[in-house]
């Protein structure tokens, strides 16, 4: 699982920025990338928990360095500075949830 964390990590320090823009410009933009990423996860075998933390680490991520580009953006950003390591974890469970229903 370390190796899944260090490509996360990877993956977020080299985004481009362009790529970035567009997908954070529409919130159903956003989903439908989270949930292409939640399906190579889950064909990868990874469970809902792990699926979790990694989406918890992305969204920690996106709350300290990213603008939010619109108001679900502007909510989630708000909802997870607000809330505790818990309630963090909870919000990750629930996106994640969010977007597979979605997809």
């Amino acid at each position: 699982m370390e190796n899944v964390n260090k490509k996360v990590d990877e993956k977020l320090k080299n985004f481009d920025d362009e790529k970035k823009e567009d997908i954070l410009a529409n919130f159903n933009q956003f989903k439908q990338y989270l949930n292409d990423k939640v399906e190579i996860g889950e064909k990868m075998g990874l469970s809902e928990e792990r699926l979790a933390q990694i989406t918890e680490k992305v969204a920690g991520y996106l709350a300290k360095n990213e603008e939010p580009k619109n108001r679900e953006e502007h909510l989630l950003q708000e909802l997870w500075k607000v809330g505790n390591k818990e309630e963090q974890h909870m919000l990750a469970h629930m996106l994640l949830r969010m977007v597979q229903k979605e997809g």
